[in-house]
């Protein structure tokens, strides 16, 4: 199974993904090209060779209208300033600058930060979430791109709103709002599309220690949308004083991962390097790896639980709100309980880094007042949905295959809709088809 890894040792931001994920393609020189074709407005990106620790890897900067914006390296957050950041946060200042740092990776936070140095002045533009999304709708991709962009960005507004207490809809955002973010999310989008890896999966990621100094006052790191974002994953802190992973960076990780925790056992194919600018005793990058995994299945959590005391209806419901949370299967089991009271087993299973969200689920939604967790491993088929063209219409058929086998089934729900419509059973339309 192709296999993309991503290692954040040194956390993430939307300019050293795109530049990782660059030296995987078989042209870089050609796959930067397709990124200026996209028709960003005013946007051109750059590629160059950049050094940290001994190790070579790329650097990608996006100039817009000529000028590369200086959108702020996470890694440069050494606790107060020195960091021009592109968080999402709404700002409330009326004077226009333009920071002239020495920047590490263009990250994209969008906090009002108080700086201690010279600056010049522009106009600082706000974008809705609406703003933002026509700007993607217009560009030169692939309509899985465009709609994988407009989803990191929902990521990001849900928690700049959570951390905001206001609606997605009155999220202003700046810094990650201007063409240069757009640039770096559509980059990654883009470049995941064209590599296609069946799974991604993430390392833990390192955020970084500290505090930032914001006009909104010193923030703790993560920053509350960063945090919000990367609820349930493996995240730590370090020796490095500062944030090293950006809202934009999180919520493009937590979009396309898969999976967090330890590298899979894979062949490796092709690893690349993005890097940041500033350098420490640590290579300031992020290094991604594509190969092959074998498909010996994955790792989940089984979560259960005993009740005795809910009505049947109220177990159906809590049943469908646990797949709403992102449960993989979940199933009863009558059994016999203490003081021989007839109750119900409840199984769930759910990835690892979602088992707190569903553990918690379970607690509202059912009546239990303790729950076991037993991690599993588990083997599964290659699965797939295509739709074939029939005389009655569309219908999907789900492929699987692995260990050997091929499986196909047709979609239930088209089978039933072409019973209804033609007063058949469902063994007939199937020798119909």
């Amino acid at each position: 199974m192709k296999t993309l890894y991503i290692e954040c040792n040194m956390g993430a931001a939307g300019d050293m993904l795109t530049a990782a994920l660059t030296e995987l393609m078989p042209d870089p020189d050609g796959f930067v090209a397709e990124l200026n074709a996209l028709g960003i407005p005013g946007v051109v990106y750059e590629k160059t060779a950049s050094v940290k620790c001994g190790i070579t890897g790329t650097h990608i900067s996006v100039r817009i209208n000529g000028e590369e914006e200086e959108a702020g390296d996470a890694h440069e957050h050494e606790h107060h300033h020195e960091h021009d950041h592109e968080h999402e946060h709404e700002h409330h200042h009326d004077h226009d600058h333009e920071h002239d740092h020495d920047h590490e990776h263009e990250h994209e936070h969008e906090h009002d930060h108080e700086h201690d140095h010279d600056h010049e002045h522009h106009h600082h533009h706000h974008s809705s979430m609406a703003d933002i999304c026509a700007v993607i709708e217009s560009l030169n991709a692939p309509e899985k791109v465009k709609e994988d962009a407009k989803n990191v960005y929902r990521l990001i507004a849900e928690a700049e709103s959570h951390a905001h207490n206001t609606t997605v809809e009155q999220i202003h955002f700046h810094e990650v709002g201007t063409m240069d973010a757009v640039a770096d999310v559509t980059a990654v989008c883009y470049a995941i599309n064209k590599l296609a890896p069946a799974k991604v999966f993430v390392s833990p990621v390192h955020v970084g220690s500290g505090t930032v100094r914001c006009a909104h006052g010193v923030l703790p790191v993560p920053a509350p949308a960063t945090a919000y974002i990367l609820q349930g994953l493996p995240i730590y802190g370090g020796r490095i004083r500062g944030e090293l992973c950006t809202p934009t960076g999180a919520a493009l990780l937590k979009y396309f991962g898969a999976g967090f925790g330890d590298m899979p056992v894979m062949r490796v194919e092709k690893t690349g390097y993005g890097m940041g600018k500033k350098d420490f005793e640590a290579a300031n990058c992020v290094r991604v790896m594509l190969g092959e995994s074998s498909d010996l299945g994955d790792h989940v959590v089984e979560l259960n639980c005993n009740v005795d005391d809910m009505p049947a209806e109220d177990i159906g419901f809590a049943m469908e709100r646990l797949f709403e949370a992102g449960a993989f299967e979940v199933f009863t089991i009558p059994v016999n309980m203490k003081k021989s009271r007839p109750g119900t087993l409840l199984r769930v299973l759910c990835a690892p880094e979602k088992k707190v969200e569903i553990a918690s689920a379970i607690f509202k939604y059912t009546t239990t007042i303790g729950i076991r967790e037993v991690p599993c491993s588990r083997y599964i088929l290659k699965r797939s949905l295509n739709t074939v063209e029939t005389e009655y219409g569309p219908v999907r058929v789900k492929h699987s295959e692995g260990y050997g086998v091929v499986r196909e089934k047709y979609e239930f729900e088209d089978l039933a809709r072409i019973a209804r419509e033609k007063g058949l059973s469902l063994s007939e339309v199937r020798k119909l088809l």
